[in-house]
Order: structure tokens, then sequence, then C-alpha cells
């Protein structure tokens, strides 16, 4: 039976392979499937190797510690790829591990799909350099990625977003206030901090001073912040003394159901600005890491704008208040206009709908796209 190896470091990249492999079992109900993923991937049948977790790790300050953990991990990847001999491999975002792993089985000799394409065009664009030869597909969720690679010899293939098919525009308003009690009138702000929990641990203090000064101003507001499952101890634990501590959850329906609920949004930097966007919620966006990983990466960073929608849209429709501009004061300004401003959230949902469009692929939803490109590998001698 036909074998396909996934790997996935996060939890962005766990949705994501589910969601391929169920594509993939609709085409090829035959398929096994292996390697390393998380809670949605194991629901679709794949036996992780080892916790994702120990790979979702972020910036040089972060990845330091870890730095033995990481390497124990990959060549024990490696190893199982060599005794399982898949047919074929397909990594999934997570680069700095993905592409090692897809090197060191190149003498294998098994087909390779890098699904979600190195962000090379917004920083350290000299890496481009050493792709040739690591993949024979690479799979990109951004329409002007294709053209990008193919000028520097590497062809590449629009798939379309996942978001698309996040279920995100298909909330619940009226359910989600009638589970709260939360009356029409009451101003519904959503707060999502990451996923990882450097990235929480950073962020909250400066949410919870951010939501003190907005309370002040509009004392009616209440806040939402879904959160991963192995997350949710720790945040409840992070915001139980908070003067207006905030709802949390964990279920898909219900972060969902906060999105049609919402007025506005405050989140960090990444997939879910697409999510928003894509539920129609206007939002400010922000930042933070380590000093030392944030003045590298500003000397790196290539692109005018970091928020997916901005850049997708060729320009600020949502502001961005990254590193030192990501403080209490700032980010409540920012909230604060969209929470009472009905321009203002009427320009952002207006840009919104024309990113949006420019992520679907020609025919098909992504994860269809991603998995038709996939098992043309395993039509390839």
């Amino acid at each position: 039976m036909t074998l396909i190896y996934l790997l996935a470091g996060e939890p962005s990249g766990d949705a994501l392979g589910a969601r391929l492999m169920a594509a993939l079992r609709e085409a090829r109900p035959e398929l096994r499937f292996a390697g390393v993923g998380g809670p949605q991937m194991a629901a679709q049948g794949l036996a992780s190797l080892f916790g994702m977790q120990d790979l979702a790790v972020m910036g040089l300050m972060e990845v330091l510690p870890r730095l033995r953990l990481l390497r124990h991990r990959l060549h024990q990847t490696i190893a199982d790829i060599k005794e399982r001999r898949p047919d074929v491999v397909v990594t999934i975002d997570t680069p700095a591990f993905a592409l090692r792993l897809l090197k060191a089985i190149r003498p294998f000799g098994i087909p390779r799909a890098h699904y979600v394409a190195p962000q090379v065009w917004a920083w350290r664009e000299s890496r481009v350099r050493r792709f040739p030869g690591l993949w024979e597909r690479l799979l990109c969720l951004l329409p002007f990625e294709p053209d990008y690679f193919a000028a520097h010899g590497l062809p590449a293939r629009f798939v379309g977003h996942p978001v698309l098919e996040s279920g995100a525009d298909r909330g619940n308003a009226a359910r989600f206030r009638a589970r709260y009690g939360l009356a029409q009138e009451i101003p519904v702000l959503v707060l999502m901090a990451g996923s990882r929990r450097n990235e929480v641990g950073r962020l909250l203090p400066i949410y919870a001073r951010t939501l003190a000064l907005l309370s002040a101003k509009l004392p009616s507001l209440r806040s939402v912040m879904p959160v991963p499952p192995q997350l949710a101890s720790t945040v409840r634990e992070a915001t139980r003394n908070w003067p207006s501590a905030p709802l949390i959850f964990t279920e898909l329906e219900e972060k969902h159901d906060a999105y049609a609920a919402a007025a506005a949004a405050l989140t960090k930097s990444g997939t879910s600005t697409l999510e928003l966007a894509l539920a129609g919620v206007p939002m400010a966006v922000t930042y933070r890491v380590n000093a030392l990983s944030g003045a590298i990466a500003r000397r790196l960073i290539s692109v005018p704008h970091v928020a997916m929608v901005n850049l997708l849209a060729g320009r600020e429709i949502v502001p961005e208040l990254l590193q030192q501009h990501c403080t209490p004061d700032r980010l409540a300004a920012a909230l604060l206009e969209l929470l009472t401003n009905p321009a203002a959230q009427a320009a952002q949902r207006d840009a919104f709908r024309a990113v949006v469009q420019s992520l679907r692929p020609d025919e098909g939803t992504p994860s269809e796209a991603a998995a038709r490109a996939v098992l043309e590998l395993l039509q390839k001698p």
C-alpha cells in the first residue's frame, strides 16, 4: 500500500496537514500515512513519531536552548523515513527543521514536496540559493510566490490558501452572545496572543495593560481569547487576576462564533490576520520577540509590511504595532479607533474582500489543489 510521510511542527501546520490528508484519502482511499503531526492529523489517522510541540519554537534566542533536542528529533525522523521507505515525503512549513530533513533524505531517492513556501521573499533572501535539489514540488499559499521562485529557477505552484477552508467566516454571533449572556450592544474584542508559550508569555502582560486602558474608555467592553488547548491552563492562570479577565475557550467553532460577534480584534502577526480578514473583523496587528531577535530581524526583513493582509493588499490597511511600538498606549489607541469609528471598520472590511479573493486557487479547494500536486509525484518514475 502507498505510504505518504508527513511532517508538521506547529498547530497551523497540523491543521494544514489534516486537511491535506483528508483530500488525499478522498482521491485515494487506500493511502496510508506516517510522520509527525498534532491532534488534527492524529484524528485523520496519523500516529506521530513524537510530540509535534518539540518543533514549535521561533526566534534565535528561543531556539538556542533547544538545539540538542531539535538535532535529536531530526536524526530520529531521518532514521524513521529510511526504515519505512515511504512513497512520498511532504514537509509542512517549519522550514528550519523541514529543509534540513529534506536535504538529509535526498540520497534515499524518495519524492519530496514542501508545503508552504519559505518566506525568503520577506527576509534573508540569500537563503534561496540553498533550495535547488531540496524538493520535487513546492506548494505555495500566496499568489505572488510562484513568480518569485521562478525568477530564481525554482518551479513552484500556487495551490491557494487553506484559510479559505478554515470556516472562520461561518461563525454564529447570536449563538456566541447567547452562550455568554452578552447583550447585542456590548462590544466584543478578540485577543489573539499566539500558539507558542514564548509568544503568549511575552504578549499577555502587554494585552492586560492595553485592556485596562480600553476598559476605562469603554466600560461595557468584553474581551475574548481563543487559545490552543495545550495553552489553555497557562493563559487562564496568567489572566486570572486581570481586572476584567477575558473569556477563554479552545474550541474551533467557538472561535469562529467569537469572530462573528466581534467588533474588533488585537492579534499577533501571522495566519490569524487572514482568518480575521476572511471573517470581516477589523484588527490591529502586533508582535514582540526577544530584543536581540528583533534587532536581527529588522536588518534582514525586506518587505514593507509584516501583516499578511497588508502585504497582499500592497498597502497598510490594518495598523502594525511591532516591537518597540507594541505598547499598551499605542495598542489601546488603535483599537479604540476601530471600536468607535464605523468608517474605520468599513474601510478595513472593504479591503479584506480583495485580499481574500486573491487567495483562491483556480479549481477546487486549496487542500484539493495541494493533494493533486502530491499525487502527481506518485505517478513519476
